[in-house]
């Protein structure tokens, strides 16, 4: 499995044509308390780059973007119940949809782990 980085904060680990999406430590550190989710349906399209989520903290809301275009296979029902795991695990647990990659190559364009440090370090 490969785990990339965008520069909107999230992270996507691939595996085969699978992709599993969440945000990123640092995103959910600058969200705060995390205090609901809204995840995509099954069989939703998403090109690269739309609004795939959407994350509410009791600081700001934000949309999810997606780092790939796909086909959304399943959105974590378990952030619907348990939003917080947003903040305890989110590159973990509380990861938000998986999707099937419609074009693999648009991996290309994102960070590796020592890039995505480099780039927050540098915020």
């Amino acid at each position: 499995m490969s785990r990339y980085f965008t520069d909107e904060h999230e992270w996507i680990e691939v595996d085969g044509d699978t992709a599993t999406v969440g945000i990123t430590d640092y995103a959910q550190e600058q969200l705060g308390d995390v205090v609901f989710v809204e995840v995509p349906e099954a069989d939703k399209e998403v090109g690269k780059g739309d609004d795939a989520a959407v994350v509410e903290s009791v600081k700001a809301a934000s949309d999810v973007y997606a780092p790939v275009s796909g086909t959304v296979t399943e959105g974590n029902a378990a952030l619907a119940d348990d939003p917080a795991l947003v903040n305890s695990d989110p590159e973990g647990d509380g990861w938000f949809f998986k999707l099937t990659l419609s074009d693999p190559s648009e991996l290309e364009g994102l960070m590796d782990e020592a890039g995505y440090k480099a780039f927050v370090e540098s915020l």
